[in-house]
């Protein structure tokens, strides 16, 4: 595996508990105030579930959130004419919950649904089983190859059935994003981030495959939700670039935020970078709540000096997280918390693709949605509440000296 870089509607009175109070001396954290994730609902919601996956032996299960292994297998039975995947890698093994899932590709192939599989090129040579077994299927597999254009890879995880509903979120196409690491993703019938998907899979399928570029139509944004993607300078027409969006969303914190994602580094090709640190140190400043919570994988040198630094600032709390290993034995890459969210005073977020680090936004592609749904927004909230609230959170010492964990 290789290094990741890495229906919603509550009662009235159930979402004002999910929402932040003003910090004050007494006033709960963000992680204090959310509860548990809401059921099911009406509004934007209704075409949008957030779904995701647990370690296996762990205590940090949500019952009101569908897993995604089950919610891959209704999507893909569903499918009537195709179904378009555009993922970093695929790694499967026998058994596990993802070979179910590339038993119903193969199933909808022979039912007459085109597959279509594009995969980064830069680890097509470290996972190519799956690929070539979809392939003698009939799918067809292209890789895309961003070195030349962007010096990036295909980062982004989803896909797009029938051109009608979509799935993206932190979840690779693989057999330990559904088993033994902490992820979110989400399944959505809205029509722009559909289409967005949609355009932006064809436009990088043309491109692994050296044709022109489609033109295609994005559906403008309607409801509370928007995709927005990156690199920059490969978006299809109509899709905004992830990066100001989320600096927007950090900069009009007023009492709390809190982020989630694998990693996080402030420094890029050897020189700083702070498009995503001065807007969480600029709401610490004006008396905002932030809290960060990233993977251990983060103990790494170049990684743990910065989240060292932003731990000595008043109103950031950072935390790392550390999932035991499986009873079953050591597994390489997994074990992990993944998913990507960020959450603002309890009623606006991000959802998507992206580890915190510059060639995410940059170089890479990425998806993700902001969301401006109050009610989406207390769920993304409380899934972070629950791991950061868990004893497989600590705090990160600003003074402690280090050692990665095994990877791999």
């Amino acid at each position: 595996m290789p290094r990741p870089h890495l229906p919603v509607l509550a009662s009235l009175v159930a979402l004002a508990a999910c929402q932040p109070a003003p910090i004050a001396p007494s006033a709960p954290t963000p992680s204090q105030a959310a509860t548990s994730p809401h059921a099911p609902g009406a509004g934007a919601a209704a075409a949008f579930e957030l779904v995701e996956t647990v370690p296996i032996e762990t205590t940090l299960d949500h019952p009101a959130l569908r897993d995604a292994a089950p919610v891959w297998l209704e999507m893909i039975a569903a499918a009537r004419t195709s179904i378009d995947l555009g993922q970093f890698y695929a790694s499967n093994q026998q058994p596990s919950r993802l070979e179910p899932i590339v038993q119903a590709l193969e199933a909808a192939v022979a039912r007459g649904v085109r597959v279509r599989f594009l995969a980064e090129q830069g680890f097509v040579k470290t996972y190519p089983d799956t690929l070539e077994r979809l392939a003698r299927a009939g799918a067809a597999v292209r890789h895309l190859d961003l070195k030349a254009t962007t010096r990036g890879i295909l980062h982004a995880k989803y896909f797009v059935v029938d051109d009608r509903e979509a799935f993206f979120g932190s979840q690779n196409f693989d057999w330990r994003a559904l088993e033994h690491n902490y992820e979110l993703g989400a399944r959505t019938r809205d029509a722009g981030i559909v289409g967005g998907l949609a355009a932006i899979f064809a436009a990088d399928w043309a491109r692994a495959g050296g044709e022109p570029a489609p033109e295609t139509r994005v559906p403008p944004p309607r409801g509370a939700i928007r995709l927005v993607a990156s690199p920059r300078d490969l978006l299809p027409p109509g899709i905004a670039w992830d990066l100001p969006a989320i600096v927007e969303l950090l900069d009009g914190a007023t009492a709390t935020i809190t982020v989630e994602a694998l990693g996080y580094r402030a420094d890029a090709d050897g020189t700083a970078w702070d498009e995503l640190e001065a807007p969480l140190v600029r709401a610490a400043a004006r008396g905002v709540h932030v809290e960060l919570l990233f993977a251990d994988w983060a103990k790494r040198p170049h990684t743990i000096i910065g989240l060292q630094k932003l731990a000595r600032v008043p109103n950031i709390a950072v935390r790392l997280t550390t999932i035991p290993p499986w009873s079953g034995g050591f597994i390489p890459f997994a074990r992990v918390t993944h998913a990507k969210a960020l959450v603002v005073d309890g009623k606006r977020g991000w959802l998507g693709t992206s580890n915190w680090e510059k060639d995410y936004f940059y170089k890479s592609r990425n998806v993700g949605v902001i969301v401006d749904d109050p009610a989406i927004a207390a769920q993304l909230a409380a899934f972070f509440a629950t791991l950061w609230q868990s004893s497989y959170a600590i705090p990160v010492d600003p003074d402690a000296t280090y050692t990665p964990p095994r990877v791999e």
